[in-house]
């Protein structure tokens, strides 16, 4: 690994396409390999300044600052993808549902974190580009949990992500996911209302429980298909809260297969025996409006062989 320096001091101009984000995301996308840690000590020693003034890192940007970046000892790597996973990577290319000039839509794998971190060297995002080395812009719409599936969206411009957070703000992104869940969903309960609150353990790990302190949340459910001991469900999370549907499955007293945080240890050793080795959930259907040219836009992640192999078994 070599060492590279950016030995001029660089004035940007914001485009209006760039407005609109916090300094700090900039200078994360603008200086790749970057570490956070180095962000945020040159905005805080105001290295960096907009319009001649420093700035924190929560500020953003507007049309026509002028940001100053100064130079910066980066890490010169430039295939960040370790070589044991760049089958794993190359893969990716076929799980791509969609692409234009403004967005991808993936099906992403279960087991594939949707970014690197905490310990993850690469994930979803860091293999897209690495996939698309001449896209200036690839960033998350939004996340899945590590181990669920299906379809994820990811924007290729500024612009196209400004409006799908603002459409995933006003409630215009229709999700759709199929759990499979512990015993018989009561056919008349299609949705569960309750206020979730987020706690992070010592260890950096997240874990959700339903509580009147927490933030209002709503999931729609609608069964599916029907088996001895399980039910397929669609569930729609109307708010989109962190574990959503796991912890609303789980309050509603149906916990989803071999889910490791709020799951039923019997039923996820039954799933196993049919052949179930991941969390049975999935991001089955996305609906919403092209960022760029308004038009609808539906899109159906087919579920993975092995899942299909379970539910087979069990009807």
């Amino acid at each position: 690994m070599t060492e590279m320096t950016t030995t001029k001091v660089a004035f940007v101009t914001i485009s209006a396409d760039e407005a609109g984000q916090r300094i700090d995301n900039f200078l994360i996308t603008r200086l790749k390999g970057a570490p956070k840690s180095l962000v945020y000590r040159i905005v805080r020693k105001g290295e960096v300044r907009v319009n001649k003034k420093r700035c924190k890192p929560d500020y953003k940007l507007q049309p026509d600052d002028i940001v100053r970046v100064p130079p910066v000892r980066l890490s010169d790597r430039p295939d960040p993808i370790p070589s044991a996973k760049l089958n794993k990577v190359k893969d990716l290319e076929s799980h791509i549902l969609y692409e234009d000039d403004h967005l991808i839509v993936l099906n992403k794998p279960s087991g594939l974190a949707v970014h690197g971190g905490s310990g993850l060297s690469f994930g979803a995002i860091e293999a897209l580009r690495s996939l698309r080395p001449d896209a200036r812009f690839l960033e998350l719409v939004h996340r899945l949990d590590r181990d669920t599936s299906g379809c994820l969206l990811v924007a290729k411009k500024r612009s196209a992500l400004r409006e799908l957070h603002r459409m995933l703000r006003d409630k215009e992104v229709e999700k759709y996911y199929w759990c499979l869940v512990k015993g018989h969903w009561p056919e008349r309960r299609n949705k569960v209302n309750a206020p979730l609150l987020k706690n992070t353990l010592k260890s950096g790990e997240r874990v959700v429980r339903v509580d009147d302190q927490g933030k209002a949340a709503l999931t729609r459910y609608k069964v599916e298909q029907r088996f001895a001991k399980a039910t397929l469900m669609e569930a729609f999370p109307v708010t989109g809260r962190t574990h959503q549907i796991r912890v609303h499955c789980q309050a509603a007293g149906h916990p989803i297969a071999a889910d490791s945080k709020y799951g039923d240890a019997d039923f996820t050793k039954q799933m196993a025996e049919v052949g179930l080795q991941r969390l049975f959930l999935h991001a089955i259907r996305l609906k919403f409006k092209h960022p760029n040219t308004g038009k609808m836009m539906e899109f159906k992640a087919p579920p993975e062989a092995k899942l299909k192999s379970v539910l087979n078994a069990l009807d």
